[in-house]
């Protein structure tokens, strides 16, 4: 079996003001470091609106078409902008999600990484916000469930930022288990330990200011782990930032290139022995361009790696 790769160059089109941290370059690093990989590279399809309306609600959608520039920027908050190409780009991300979760499932790809802009975990029900238009990874969690008939799905954010759109949109969701690891307090000041979910199925993991590696390795041990253990999941989901990196900018956790690449093979071994090694791992924040590229490539070959078993 192998990985699969999936892009497309309208997520270069989402273009933000000068000098915003989630920038075109972005993507042109993450995949510079995976040229040459063996990789069953997949354009990205446009998602369908019933693949967003099973996370957003059409005034959401109609609220962002209204908005949508047709030049220059427009801005949804303070961090969070339109460019006349950036709608396009968050169809393709969720897109790639779901044809990601197509391809897994029917065994065309052991796993997936989907290697898109603009970033989605911060995307609630009805409100774009921390860069991100749509709730990616939640999208693709529906559509397993949804569409695949999958009875339960884990998601594992360890972006440096809690996932408050993934939260928000899988709350009532029993068969969703979400566990993101994030530093507090940070952007977006969510993602407290009594953050339960109705179901009790969504662990918060606040982590100090200088977390480093071998901390997270306890906790991934000792806490995520068991966790999935616990859950059985059908399908494991990731939302893969790097901004826990200890060169990244808007952050203060000190992880290494080879914490991600460890963190991955752990995680794929996880699903191993509970799902049949089915991972989807979507792109989420990193803003060291040398240290995106460097840890998205450890954390492909990791993929790689769990593929070739």
């Amino acid at each position: 079996m192998t990985t699969a790769l999936l892009s497309h160059p309208d997520c270069h089109d989402h273009v933000t003001p000068d000098g915003h941290p989630e920038q075109v370059a972005r993507l042109h690093h993450v995949l510079s470091a995976l040229e040459g990989k063996d990789l069953l590279r997949t354009e990205a399809p446009m998602a369908d609106d019933d693949a967003i309306l099973r996370c957003h609600p059409q005034a959401h959608i109609d609220a962002l078409r209204a908005a949508l520039p047709q030049a220059g920027f427009a801005p949804l908050d303070a961090d969070t902008f339109l460019s006349p190409g950036s709608l396009d780009a968050a169809y393709r991300a969720a897109g790639a999600a779901v044809r990601a979760v197509d391809m897994v499932m029917a065994g065309e790809a052991q796993n997936a990484f989907v290697a898109c802009r603009p970033p989605g975990h911060h995307a609630e029900t009805t409100q774009p916000m921390g860069f991100c238009l749509f709730g990616t990874v939640a999208i693709a969690a529906k559509h397993a469930l949804e569409v695949h008939g999958q009875s339960r799905i884990a998601i594992v954010d360890f972006d440096v930022h809690h996932g408050n759109g993934t939260q928000d949109l899988l709350w009532d969701e029993a068969r969703a288990l979400f566990v993101s690891t994030h530093q507090m307090p940070l952007y977006p000041g969510s993602g407290a330990a009594d953050e339960r979910g109705a179901h009790g199925q969504i662990t918060n993991i606040p982590l100090a200011a200088g977390t480093d590696g071998g901390r997270y390795r306890r906790i991934m041990a000792e806490r995520i782990l068991p966790l999935l253990d616990d859950f059985a999941p059908e399908m494991l989901l990731i939302s893969a930032g790097f901004d826990a990196h200890e060169d990244d900018p808007l952050a203060s956790i000190n992880l290494s290139t080879e914490d991600f690449g460890w963190i991955t093979a752990e995680l794929a071994a996880a699903a191993d022995r509970l799902c049949d090694g089915r991972i989807v791992s979507c792109l989420e924040g990193g803003y060291d361009l040398p240290a995106l590229a460097a840890s998205t490539a450890a954390h492909v070959d990791a993929l790689i790696a769990a593929g070739a078993r």
